[in-house]
């Protein structure tokens, strides 16, 4: 999928304007809520992630988890689905998701990271599943509760 680096190059790599401006348009618009979401996460008291300087990732994270959810769907969609070690199938994909994520910071080294590293770091990238519409029903997340957001401010990019 492409980011809002690569958005201007056609599919030979050439920078070249190949968008109607409809469709410009709401990418940019996606863009802009997605970098508004991530400008809400603070890894501190006094510092917040920066959602221009992470969105290309961040488009990256939404476009490809949504994707991996569709070809896992496709690959399983003649398969019962069968609970391991007490999850779903599809919490299973959400929760290998988040595993990706895991990290381990001291204070400095994460400060250095939200305010130079065009990555958001790993425990905010896990937040992308915020995004996924089959999260919700996967766990169980309703309305009220920290993880939630309303379908309205959900950013889907493609």
């Amino acid at each position: 999928s492409f980011d809002n680096n690569g958005a201007l190059f056609d599919e030979t790599g050439k920078l070249e304007n190949w968008w109607t401006k409809e469709d410009f348009a709401r990418f940019e618009e996606a863009g802009a809520a997605l970098a508004a979401q991530y400008d809400e996460y603070k890894a501190f008291p006094d510092l917040a992630i920066n959602g221009k300087l992470t969105l290309g990732e961040n488009i990256a994270d939404v476009a490809g988890l949504a994707t991996a959810y569709d070809a896992y769907k496709l690959a399983r969609a003649d398969r019962p689905a069968m609970a391991l070690d007490g999850f779903s199938p599809d919490q299973r994909v959400f929760l290998g998701w988040a595993q990706i994520w895991r990290s381990k910071f001291r204070e400095q080294a994460l400060r250095n990271t939200v305010l130079t590293n065009g990555h958001a770091p790993g425990h905010y990238r896990a937040l992308t599943v915020r995004n996924i519409d089959a999260w919700y029903p996967a766990f169980d997340v309703r309305q009220g509760q920290a993880l939630y957001l309303a379908p309205g401010q959900r950013v889907q990019v493609w």
